[in-house]
């Protein structure tokens, strides 16, 4: 037996997907990820109202993403350990009251707990890595990929559907009874969750877990070269696409652009998103996971630095919410596939969970950064460069990262 574990993806009989595990699992991405991809909506009728400046909401979107990722490796421990659903629960929970708090908040302070803690830690409980964790044990590996996309093309829908949702609310109804209305939604999330119940030692896979404590877990993939290249390069996701959402609107409005181009765009990203993270689970099933990540960063400077350099114009916003949206969370199914092959699906939620933290702390970055170098200087430019550098940066460290399971002493 090689010295690649077999215990890794024995092989498992190939069958159909589980699709009442997919589709829950997929309404519950969408609507985990479609309020916090709306929160730009809500920036400056908010801001308007409380008298406060933008790096206050700005801090406020950074603190959630950071909380988002620091949350997401514990959540997705407990998820592996004691079960899904109740983290799922969780989720919906936490969420509904961060945004609830968020709608009440007579101070910066509670701006910063609702919208930025609680929803943040809602998100964390209810993403992709607990999702995406669920449908690795139980479907066979080579479709991991595919089930991949199709969770993540649903959390794509979401930001679909809530852009302009929540720019609907809000006209009809006022910034804060809309982020109550969203809340209520966020209690659904525990009933759907029912069908992901079970842990990492169930499903289709537990006959295959390699069998490891969690320290264990952790010393195996911090010493794993391949696995620290695609931690610090999905930092760079984080930091591009938590900058668009928290600030695109507020940034259409400063070139004089008609505000309902934010909407149209925001839905085009999502609708485009629906697209190419599909397509992204497709590819990743035939081709090199990492020299298509590389592609895909290389790609997303490419855009942003052509819609700052040529004349940007409703067409020129259109266009460029296509294009980023087709690269937007294309990410998440090749890097999550990955780590799956590296390391099998005992710890995933855990590993998985690490990856995103390293998004997260550059969700963090960008969405600070916007509010904050704007409020200096006047202008989001600054902003979006650093990303186009930080884009060619991940490109480079994906395209050595090796696709193959670590290697690890053969299983009597």
């Amino acid at each position: 037996m090689s010295a690649v574990s077999s215990a890794v993806s024995r092989p498992v009989e190939r069958s159909g997907l589980p699709w009442l595990i997919i589709v829950a699992g997929s309404i519950i991405a969408m609507l985990t990820f479609g309020p916090r991809s709306a929160m730009g909506f809500f920036q400056l009728p908010m801001l308007a109202e409380k008298g406060w400046d933008r790096t206050t909401f700005g801090l406020a979107m950074a603190f959630q993403n950071l909380c988002w990722g620091l949350g997401q490796p514990f959540f997705g421990a407990i998820a592996d350990k004691f079960g899904t659903w109740r983290v799922l629960a969780l989720s919906g929970l936490v969420y509904a009251a961060g945004l609830i708090l968020m709608a009440f908040a007579d101070a910066p302070i509670w701006l910063h707990i609702g919208g930025g803690v609680l929803v943040g830690l809602g998100v964390a409980s209810g993403s992709f890595g607990i999702v995406l964790s669920a449908f690795a044990r139980n479907v066979a590996p080579e479709q991991r990929s595919l089930a991949f996309g199709i969770g993540t093309a649903a959390g794509s829908a979401g930001m679909f559907l809530f852009a302009p949702l929540s720019q609907g609310l809000i006209s009809a109804y006022g910034w804060s009874d809309s982020l109550v209305y969203l809340g209520l939604l966020m209690l659904l999330v525990p009933l759907f969750a029912i069908p992901l119940r079970g842990n990492a030692a169930s499903g289709r896979q537990s006959e295959a877990l390699y069998k490891q404590t969690v320290s264990e877990a952790l010393k195996e993939a911090l010493g794993h070269k391949s696995y620290l290249l695609l931690v610090s390069g999905f930092f760079v996701c984080g930091y591009q696409v938590a900058f668009i959402t928290a600030h695109f609107p507020a940034y259409i409005g400063d070139i004089g652009i008609d505000a309902r181009y934010a909407v149209i765009a925001l839905a085009l990203i999502g609708f485009f998103n629906i697209i190419g993270s599909f397509s992204a689970g497709i590819i990743g099933q035939r081709y090199s996971k990492p020299y298509f990540l590389a592609l895909i960063y290389l790609a997303r400077s490419v855009a942003v630095s052509a819609f700052l350099l040529l004349p940007q114009t409703p067409t020129s916003v259109i266009v460029f919410a296509v294009v980023m949206g087709l690269l937007w969370l294309s990410t998440v199914p090749p890097t999550n596939g990955l780590v799956a092959i590296m390391f099998g699906t005992r710890h995933l939620g855990l590993l998985g969970g690490i990856v995103f933290l390293s998004h997260q702390i550059g969700s963090f970055l960008g969405v600070w950064m916007g509010g904050y170098l704007y409020d200096q200087f006047g202008s989001y430019d600054p902003v979006w460069w650093v990303g186009v550098a930080l884009g060619i940066f991940a490109a480079i460290v994906h395209w050595p990262i090796e696709e193959r399971a670590v290697a690890r002493p053969a299983l009597a």
